[in-house]
């Protein structure tokens, strides 16, 4: 695995948050599109494997193989984005601006949203052969997921939406550290091996990803889940998204640009 030291992946960083900010439109929403499909077709793996062999760790052991695929293949998250683009603005990189930064965490999210709800719609059809019988039982377990993630919260109230936030600092704090990990080595094999851990961390323990939740909620509508479009933006994905920006640029972006 050949390493590069800090102070050259975090110069690296920085070069590829100026990149981004730059991207066209049609390239930024394409390579968002394609991340987000990837990493959901990824999660109704996950879910697959959970169901049939009852080990949440196997699932969570082989889930990042979708979230390599995706940056092996140079496409974009939105939880990727919110730490690498604020770089180059602190940087003070010649041309990029606060609105060149909210431009691109703009395409991103549209860009992973529709591939996320492409696949979606196509897991949910599978599961119900065309919306002809009931879901299967991959199907019935994405329909509970979304009601727990959602309604739980909010059953809970403040101190529920304090619970949805924190979980969404923390896994991309995790999710970060892998597209980190991804750029600090120079071979394939140490960049899947680098990435595979955090996220595999973040996926068992149960922490909230805004682009995996782009996927489970929409198909769990689909699916019969008990709760509603309302309950899925306030009680899930917008505080997610808030607390994926807060982990990913504070204890990665930050503290490693600050430093190194």
């Amino acid at each position: 695995m050949a390493y590069l030291a800090p102070s050259e992946f975090v110069a690296k960083m920085v070069d590829a948050g100026e990149s981004k900010v730059f991207m066209s439109t049609r390239d930024t929403v394409i390579r968002a599109y394609m991340a987000g499909a990837i990493l959901a077709l990824a999660a109704a793996f996950a879910v697959t494997i959970n169901v049939q062999t009852g080990q949440p760790l196997a699932g969570a052991i082989l889930f990042p193989v979708g979230f390599c695929l995706l940056y092996l293949l140079g496409f974009d998250l939105l939880t990727g984005v919110f730490t690498l683009t604020p770089l180059a603005l602190i940087d003070k990189r010649p041309g990029v601006t606060i609105g060149g930064v909210l431009r691109n965490w703009g395409l991103v999210f549209v860009g992973n949203f529709a591939g996320a709800l492409t696949v979606a719609l196509f897991m949910a059809i599978i599961f119900t052969f065309g919306f002809d019988t009931e879901p299967n039982a991959v199907g019935k377990a994405i329909g509970h997921i979304g009601e727990g993630r959602t309604v739980g919260y909010a059953a809970h109230g403040a101190a529920g939406m304090l619970t949805l936030f924190i979980r969404g600092v923390l896994c991309n704090w995790m999710v970060s550290t892998g597209v980190v990990a991804a750029i600090m080595s120079t071979s394939v094999s140490g960049k899947i091996m680098a990435m595979w851990m955090p996220i595999m961390l973040f996926f068992y323990m149960g922490f909230e990803h805004s682009i995996v939740n782009m996927f489970l909620f929409p198909s769990g509508l689909m699916l019969g889940g008990k709760f509603s479009i309302m309950d899925y933006m306030i009680w899930n994905e917008i505080p997610t998204v808030v607390g994926n920006l807060v982990g990913g640029l504070t204890f990665v972006g930050l503290t490693l640009y600050s430093t190194h």
